[in-house]
């Protein structure tokens, strides 16, 4: 069911289904680097296609996508959270990933200077809730660390999947 009017040219068609693949690619840079909303755009994408021009993507993908993307929403902050509370880290950890994360990305002109801000935050946090206790604060920063890794990595398949379904939508 496409939403825009059945007399549209084939050439606006194919302008509809590049700007949706855009939109999805554009997407699964975001789910990598933090500063756009990754999956939610891939998701933008893939409405766009399904509803955007003439293609028999069964609603079923759109429900399932639609709800793990929901999901992953919910999982990208619980989570790091809980794994760095599972490797040892404190409430102070987490919010010391939470604010290197904003300060990296502000202020560490690198590609990935949020991790490296989010790592630092962890690990400073820790020592500011005890000084003394440096294995607990490397702990944290690895639970932060694999918390990113797990987030990133669901993310990052979920896109790869949408972009593989239009891909096969359009070439069958």
């Amino acid at each position: 069911m496409c939403i825009f009017p059945k007399n549209n040219s084939l050439m606006s068609e194919n302008i509809i289904i590049i700007i949706s693949l855009l939109l999805i690619i554009i997407g699964s840079i975001g789910t990598i680097l933090p500063a756009l909303p990754g999956l939610l755009v891939c998701f933008g994408g893939l409405l766009l296609f399904k509803f955007g021009t003439e293609n028999d993507l069964p609603m079923l993908y759109i429900w399932i996508f639609g709800i793990l993307s929901a999901l992953s929403l919910l999982l990208d902050y619980i989570v790091p959270a809980k794994l760095t509370k599972k490797y040892g880290g404190t409430r102070w950890g987490s919010v010391g990933s939470i604010i290197g994360t904003i300060l990296g990305l502000l202020f560490i002109p690198l590609a990935f200077g949020f991790l490296i801000g989010m790592l630092l935050g962890a690990f400073v946090g820790e020592l500011l809730h005890d000084v003394n206790n440096k294995k607990k604060a490397f702990d944290a920063v690895k639970g932060a660390f694999i918390g990113f890794i797990v987030g990133t990595g669901f993310n990052f398949t979920m896109s790869l999947a949408m972009f593989f379904v239009v891909i096969y939508y359009l070439i069958f």
